[in-house]
């Protein structure tokens, strides 16, 4: 291990590495892999937004041939102080990086190290990121080299069947490397040059020997891409659906654009680089265009045709209807039970989840903040029970037998969780702070970070369903948003659905529109819940875009009101706990 703060070469000056820029300009051929110098580099940060300081630690090897030439290692002190979850993450502490070099001290060693090779890093828009800041704010220009990204690199190379997702870590194991990545820089640098040198193996079964040939790699377009650039020909310039087709008429993929034309023909460029994209290409035969009034109207059919057809290559949106509920039965002492569907039963609901798995959080707040039952018994007001372990624990208080009376468990079981899903969630979230708060002063943060990542699904869901549910209440609302080219885009809501979308052409009053969209829209029925005619998704795009500043209201069939104490006011705390979720992961998957 190469000590802090220290720069080490094998046989070669860094300054008399023969520059890559240099090779390509004498010769036309390209400069053979084998001759490029890469510098293989790992950066640990403080988990914030690239700003100039942050950095906490580098890590960089240098290799040509296959060979190692080089190594730099130093802490930095990044300036700032280093959240508990990422000393947790990755064992630096404040303590360590104290004595360490500021950014601006690192940076001329760190770019002379750099100079003349090209850049490899592992997600390499982070480091890359990083860096830029720093020279930027300390005054040093960036040198702007050749970056190559392995981790795009992987998704070229590499198959869904081999590798589950192209992580660092992921890759690491499938290959078994000699070094696994620790979110420590120089371990991970060391990682990633391991996985660079097998890449580049995989480089030559495709005829990829160069530099240049690497990079036109990494976005080619294949061969089937060329042979059928003639299935976006002919399509509409315009707002809508396009549906890829095989030769069964199966659909494919369905998807959405301002711009059918546009947008399909990016399918068959350079841009386009998604694995499974070029699979749906080989089968595709013949593309379909569905024109709207609207982006508005496109995107809901994209939802109703994906949930309707389940194309094999979409992978959001297929499957509306596997949605959890937690609910709240209706009986005397009320459980959390987590169902798969909504009935009227006179039950209290929460949701939709949109897995199981979050829905099982959400129960697990409510469980560690009210005194909820837990078993599945159904419990008798007449005849007792033995209790079980909870009950001893104190985690339950016993209605089983009848220590709690069916007035006083409402009052402070099933009042409260009723409360917070239509109303005020405010002493469940009160609960659930000062549990986290007493876990995190006995510094058992992996615990307080369980109880706030419950609470946020509990109160997420709370936000979404009151959400929902004022707006699904509406009988009838009309709205409209000017057009991008004149006149207006209308849309037709009924209970949070879909109904009617037109626009009006410019100069022509746009209250003939609406009157002849309001004649034909589609009749709904209401069922129960928060989501009674359509997907909670299909719903949730409509408010998305009745939210929009340009949008105007026209007229509603009653008023849209949501709770004064509801879910909502703690949009800040789930912002806050997205935040510390976010900078809890800073490499993003690395």
């Amino acid at each position: 291990m190469v000590g802090a703060g220290c720069c080490q070469t094998h046989g070669l000056a860094s300054a008399s590495v023969p520059s890559a820029y240099q090779q390509l300009a004498l010769t036309d051929l390209g400069t053979p892999l084998r001759d490029v110098t890469f510098v293989v580099l790992d950066l640990e940060t403080t988990g914030g937004a690239p700003d100039g300081d942050g950095i906490t630690e580098i890590g960089a090897v240098k290799v040509r041939g296959g060979e190692q030439v080089g190594e730099f290692h130093t802490l930095v002190n990044p300036n700032a102080p280093i959240p508990p979850y990422i000393t947790v993450l990755t064992g630096i502490t404040e303590a360590m990086v104290a004595p360490a070099p500021r950014t601006r001290d690192v940076l001329p060693t760190l770019l002379e190290f750099l100079h003349g090779a090209v850049l490899v890093a592992h997600n390499a828009p982070f480091d890359t990121g990083f860096l830029k800041a720093a020279c930027h704010l300390h005054g040093y220009p960036w040198p702007a080299p050749r970056v190559l990204d392995t981790a795009m690199l992987a998704r070229r190379l590499l198959t869904r069947d081999e590798v589950p997702n192209h992580k660092l870590a992921t890759l690491a194991a499938y290959l078994r490397t000699a070094t696994q990545p620790t979110h420590r820089a120089l371990d991970d640098a060391r990682t990633t040059v391991e996985v660079l040198h097998f890449l580049i193996g995989r480089l030559g079964s495709h005829k990829v020997f160069t530099l240049e040939e690497t990079a036109e790699f990494v976005k080619a377009i294949s061969p089937e891409q060329r042979r059928k650039r003639h299935l976006a020909e002919g399509l509409p310039d315009a707002p809508g659906v396009y549906i890829f087709r095989d030769r069964d008429n199966r659909p494919l993929y369905v998807g959405t654009s301002s711009s059918i034309s546009t947008r399909v023909r990016s399918y068959f460029t350079a841009a386009e680089t998604r694995k499974r994209m070029s699979e749906m290409l080989h089968m595709a035969e013949r593309v379909e265009a569905v024109t709207c009034a609207h982006a508005l109207e496109a995107e809901v059919r994209e939802l109703r045709l994906i949930a309707a057809h389940k194309p094999p290559y979409n992978r959001r949106s297929k499957y509306p209807e596997r949605v959890s509920w937690l609910k709240l039965t209706a009986e005397a002492y009320p459980r959390l039970s987590i169902v798969s569907a909504l009935r009227p039963d006179g039950a209290t609901y929460l949701g939709p989840f949109g897995s199981r798995r979050v829905a099982e959080a959400a129960a697990a707040a409510a469980h560690e903040a009210l005194p909820l039952r837990q078993c599945t018994l159904a419990l008798s007001t007449r005849t007792t029970t033995p209790a079980c372990a909870l009950a001893e624990l104190g985690r339950c208080p016993a209605p089983c037998e009848h220590r709690i009376t069916t007035q006083e468990y409402a009052l402070r079981a099933a009042g409260p969780f009723v409360a917070a899903v239509a109303g005020d969630p405010g002493p469940v979230v009160e609960s659930l702070l000062a549990r986290i708060a007493t876990l995190a002063d006995a510094t058992r943060y992996e615990e307080a970070a369980q109880v706030r990542t419950r609470m946020a699904a509990l109160l997420r869901a709370a936000v979404r369903m009151q959400r929902l549910a004022a707006f699904t209440t509406i009988g009838e609302l009309a709205a409209a948003r000017p057009g991008p080219t004149g006149g207006w885009e209308i849309a037709v809501v009924r209970h949070g659905r879909l109904v009617a979308a037109g626009a009006s052409a410019p100069g022509t009053h746009p209250r003939r529109t609406l009157e002849a969209m309001m004649a034909t829209a589609e009749t709904v029925v209401p069922g129960p819940g928060p989501t009674p005619c359509a997907s909670a998704e299909e719903s949730e795009r409509l408010l998305a875009w009745l939210e929009r500043p340009d949008v105007r209201l026209v007229e509603a069939s009653h008023g849209w009101e949501f709770p004064a104490g509801g879910a909502a006011r703690f949009g800040e705390l789930l912002a806050k706990v997205d935040a510390a979720r976010s900078a809890a992961d800073p490499l993003g998957g690395r």
